[in-house]
């Protein structure tokens, strides 16, 4: 019989209410409740400001869609704290739904990045943007091993290391509110084996590490083309959320049961519940304003253009199709990329040298191809009867890039003072 976790959520004395015998009794108890509270209504105040100036300029939903819900995340971790504070016996449920709500700005602010370096790519497409990168290391701490951006898979590896946490922070969420339901999560055991916590747990943080890997990854490697558009500002908003609340609960719960004691109304347990809710409210009033200035809706405001209505970003944000098509589209190429379609494999480069020489100086002729050049070409391998010098054949420059576009030589009067020397050309 698996073993079930002992009570540490009751106490004989419990307060219902705020008020009691129609006077306050203002102890550290109701003090918390008043703390919380007045937080949560200022991040919502904030957050509200913040979302209804992208609403009423929603001029690229592209974008915009994923900016609100990025700036949904204080609102919602303020709101759900604040109730588990105030409802601290079912303190666990409302952890573990706001911990099931996290993985969509996570993902919101993937799709945005994709979206701001598609900008600066030929066709708005970011597949383009990264044809530019060579090959480099990873990021610390697997900076022994190199990758290469311009590798088909790159793009949709990069999406599935975010869209792995959709599907499996909800996962774990669902699981841990059925084992609390049936008293064997047991967070108050700490990592005990014997309890599905720490499973749990371990699964979200490989989960987590993954997803936030895969976002330095992405920013170390287009942050030229994501100049001047906060994104650093943009990362830190939502890793710093991160950051703060899973190591404040982690040392909150060290504390419990030496630094914490039991009091009349609470439990150890529910006392560092409480510590960590009230802690995360207040936060998240400076995580909202911090999100106001990187996310800000300046950037999208046109001059003179009429203001949008707020239905349409609101329903756009909370529709969440595009995430269904992204995880979809990964999942059916890497079915491909294993049944090995040429079209998910790249072959060896005939142009390696054109690439080599990219970033070498050029005169007038090498960069437009025109006779003359001194740039190198690559000689052809003969097709005929086993002739030739047996090299690859090479992608040489184009002399146009229109092959109906001819040069032309400038129409010269005959009264003009070229006309003395007939060697020189107008071009």
């Amino acid at each position: 019989m698996a073993p079930t976790c002992p009570s540490s959520n009751t106490q004989s004395v419990d307060q219902s209410s705020f008020w009691s015998s129609g006077n306050t009794n203002w102890d550290a108890h109701r003090i918390g409740w008043a703390v919380a509270g007045g937080c949560a209504a200022v991040t919502l105040i904030i957050s509200c400001v913040s979302i209804l100036q992208h609403c009423r300029n929603y001029n690229k939903p592209n974008e915009q869609r994923q900016v609100l819900r990025v700036l949904y995340m204080p609102l919602v971790y303020a709101i759900i704290s604040f109730f588990s504070y105030r409802y601290f016996r079912s303190y666990t449920y409302y952890s573990l739904v706001e911990s099931g709500l996290l993985q969509w700005s996570f993902n919101g602010l993937q799709l945005l990045l994709i979206e701001y370096v598609a900008d600066t790519a030929s066709g708005r497409d970011a597949l383009k943007a990264m044809e530019r990168k060579d090959k480099r290391p990873l990021p610390f701490p697997f900076c022994c091993w190199r990758f290469r951006p311009t590798k088909p898979y790159f793009m949709y590896t990069v999406k599935w290391s975010v869209l792995q946490y959709v599907i499996i922070r909800p996962a774990c969420s669902i699981a841990g509110i059925i084992c609390e339901a049936f008293n064997v999560l047991c967070e108050s055991a700490g990592y005990s084996i014997y309890y599905a916590n720490v499973y749990l747990e371990v699964i979200d943080f490989i989960s987590i590490s993954v997803a936030l890997y895969g976002l330095i990854l992405f920013y170390a490697l287009t942050k030229d083309e994501l100049a001047g558009r906060r994104p650093l500002s943009k990362f830190l908003a939502i890793k710093l959320i991160v950051m703060f609340t899973f190591y404040q609960s982690f040392v909150i719960s060290w504390l419990e049961g030496s630094v914490i004691k039991a009091t009349e109304y609470w439990t150890e347990t529910n006392i560092a519940d409480g510590l960590n809710a009230l802690a995360i409210c207040i936060e998240m009033v400076f995580f909202s304003a911090f999100m106001m200035w990187a996310y800000t809706a300046n950037e999208y405001k046109i001059e003179g253009a009429p203001k949008t209505r707020i239905w349409r970003p609101l329903w756009d944000s909370i529709n969440y199709s595009d995430f269904a098509v992204e995880i979809v589209g990964s999942l059916k190429f890497f079915v491909d990329y294993i049944r090995g379609k040429p079209s998910t494999h790249s072959g060896r480069r005939a142009d390696a040298e054109f690439v080599n020489n990219h970033n070498k100086r050029m005169d007038f002729g090498q960069a437009f191809g025109v006779e003359g050049s001194t740039y190198p070409r690559q000689p052809r391998k003969s097709t005929a009867g086993g002739g030739g010098d047996g090299e690859s054949r090479a992608i040489r420059p184009r002399s146009s890039y229109d092959e109906e576009v001819r040069l032309a030589p400038y129409p010269i009067s005959s009264d003009s003072n070229l006309s003395d020397h007939p060697n020189q050309v107008g071009v």
